[in-house]
């Protein structure tokens, strides 16, 4: 009898266990054709955006003394391009929804290419306008921001389509390392760029014209190579396609079985403010250091190329952190004490960079800090998407970067006033680290079901 009972349990067994291969060998394949076909592109395109978000901190070495700037001015111009891009993100993000992210994406960075190169003709709208050096600046850099917003946000959002909750931080991660890879390979060039001279260009005008270009010509790839949903994808098999339109259809009946949030709420809601509050210490501490990262190492008494040398050390040791740091986060299934770890790391780094006074010191102690910086979003990314679905997951993304961008403007005002007034940067530092060590206690205390995150890392059996 107990034989009889066991034999039709065994195949059973065995059934399953066959259906998993087979599940398992379509998951790997359709995983590795996705990971081929997206990430490489989507980091040319991040890359090409963070090369033209920063690199005005290069042209800021020659670009204030030939505008007339002041630290205080530089530091405003340098944060309102994320006062334009705070008003225009969630619009954007809803319109990527819309009308599709190969378009969308596409007339991003087409338009602000365009609008980066512009600054290289300052000189020339001033004086066709009447306005001001420092008034033209300001006002490229808020149209800059208008032009690339819903940009990052979309790109998350596209990701979500794509790659299933298990899959997400490591792919963010890789995804991410496009800034890494463009200071790393966009420092050194743009200090050989502010070298350069010729038809009535300036070196930091060239840089401009030089870094804006890619972003035109990629944004018109874009309309080529992206595809929207995965079921327009002729460049998966059939029982590829189904298998992610199953499991990402089984992950967000999984979420909404939770919790169902509307696009309304989405914004208001108390844990979207608390993620939006860590991304906004966050870039605080980010974009603090990287426009006034070549000004600190310039000090030291080095030449613009070498200069832009040294301000790739510290993208190096981010860009090792944010792989391996995401990788664990993504084998734990945790993500916030992650997140708040990495939030402590950075604040450690920058404090201490604003108390010591050795060059080569400084340096090692931003490189510790940037491995911190580096490492918070693709593990601070899941979080949210772990608690929205659909329209509301576009919208609330888009609320949580672009309230969190908003201290791309305070950071960099805050640093450029403080230099004016003391003279140097080590109450800027301190600031900046405060801000990190803030963005940690936040973290900790976000309330994001551990059973439903934990469940939406782990891979899912779908027929």
């Amino acid at each position: 009898m107990r034989s009889a009972i066991a034999a039709p349990i065994g195949r059973q067994i065995k059934k399953n266990q066959g259906m998993r291969q087979v599940i398992d060998t379509v998951e790997k394949r359709a995983i590795a054709k996705i990971m081929r076909r997206l990430i490489p592109f989507l980091i040319l395109c991040y890359f090409v955006a963070y090369l033209d978000r920063v690199n005005v901190g290069f042209a800021k070495l020659h670009m204030n003394a030939s505008l007339g700037l002041s630290e205080a001015a530089y530091g405003l111009g340098a944060g309102l391009f994320f006062i334009g891009y705070f008003f225009f993100e969630v619009p954007s993000n809803i319109l990527l929804e819309r009308f599709g992210a190969r378009r969308w994406i596409a007339r991003i960075m087409i338009s602000w290419g365009i609008v980066s190169a512009a600054f290289a003709f300052i000189p020339w709208m001033s004086a066709a306008s009447g306005l001001s050096n420092e008034s033209i600046f300001y006002s490229l850099r808020l149209l800059l921001g208008a032009c690339e917003a819903g940009f990052f946000p979309g790109i998350i959002f596209y990701l979500t389509l794509w790659f299933p909750a298990a899959y997400r931080a490591r792919v963010i991660s890789l995804f991410m390392l496009a800034i890494p890879i463009s200071s790393i390979i966009g420092s050194p060039i743009s200090g050989l760029l502010l070298n350069l001279s010729g038809l009535g260009l300036e070196g930091w005008q060239w840089l401009f014209v030089c870094e804006a270009l890619p972003s035109i010509l990629v944004g018109f790839a874009v309309l080529i190579f992206l595809t929207d949903f995965p079921r327009d994808a002729t460049w998966l098999a059939t029982d590829e396609i189904k298998w992610i339109q199953t499991t990402l259809e089984f992950e967000r009946q999984q979420k909404e079985a939770v919790e169902h949030i509307s696009m309304l709420q989405a914004l208001t809601d108390l844990r979207i403010l608390a993620c939006a509050l860590v991304y906004f210490c966050l870039n605080a501490a980010s974009y603090g250091i990287a426009f006034f990262l070549p000004t600190i190492i310039k000090a030291f008494g080095v030449t613009d190329t070498q200069t832009g040398l040294i301000a790739a050390l510290p993208f190096v040791f981010g860009a090792i952190g944010m792989v391996l740091l995401g990788r664990h986060s993504d084998r734990t299934g945790e993500r916030k004490m992650h997140v708040a770890a990495a939030l402590t790391l950075a604040a450690l780094g920058i404090s201490m960079a604003g108390l010591v006074s050795n060059p080569v010191l400084i340096v090692a102690l931003l490189c510790l800090a940037q491995i911190g910086v580096s490492s918070v979003p693709p593990m601070f990314w899941p979080m949210p998407a772990s608690i929205l679905t659909g329209a509301s997951a576009a919208a609330g993304i888009a609320a949580i970067n672009s309230l969190g961008n908003l201290s791309g403007f305070a950071g960099p005002f805050a640093m450029g006033y403080l230099k004016d007034l003391t003279g140097g940067f080590t109450a800027g530092l301190l600031l900046l680290a405060a801000m990190g060590l803030l963005g940690a206690l936040v973290a900790i205390k976000l309330r994001i079901d551990p059973i439903l995150e934990r469940r939406m890392a782990e891979p899912v059996m779908v027929h």
